[in-house]
């Protein structure tokens, strides 16, 4: 005889107040190596189109180059940019540092403090973060 449990709507949103840590850590460590994806096919795709292709002349060559890299010191003078810079670093510290907690948890070490070990992964990547914010934001006055 089967049980059916009633779960509710998805819209219910304060199902959400029902999440332990261990889901939150599972959300987080998702969305963030989304985001980490995102970021690397807009790299690639930004650093790609930066260079004439191979096989043009030195002049417009240096030219692309020179266009390229105005762009990218202009666009790193921007306070926005530098924001989004920090966003991206925690999400990379945050990634890592949990990461390597379910790689720790999955060796049998700290399956007693799983929820500690996420709390301090999160305690850890904000330090980290609010630390590196004189390094990106400097440039931007």
């Amino acid at each position: 005889m089967s049980q059916s449990y009633d779960r509710g709507l998805i819209e219910d949103f304060s199902r959400w107040r029902e999440f332990e840590a261990g889901m939150w850590a599972w959300i987080f460590h998702k969305f963030t190596g989304w985001v980490l994806i995102g970021y690397l096919f807009t790299h690639i795709a930004v650093l790609s189109t930066g260079i004439p292709a191979s096989g043009a002349e030195t002049a417009v060559l240096q030219a692309g180059t020179d266009v390229y890299t105005q762009t990218i010191v202009s666009l790193e003078q921007l306070l926005l940019v530098r924001i989004l810079e920090v966003g991206l670093l925690a999400v990379a510290v945050f990634h890592m540092l949990n990461g390597t907690r379910l790689l720790l948890v999955d060796l049998g070490v700290g399956l007693e403090s799983q929820d500690r070990s996420f709390y301090a992964s999160l305690v850890l990547t904000g330090a980290i973060t609010v630390a590196s914010v004189p390094t990106f934001v400097a440039g931007a006055f």
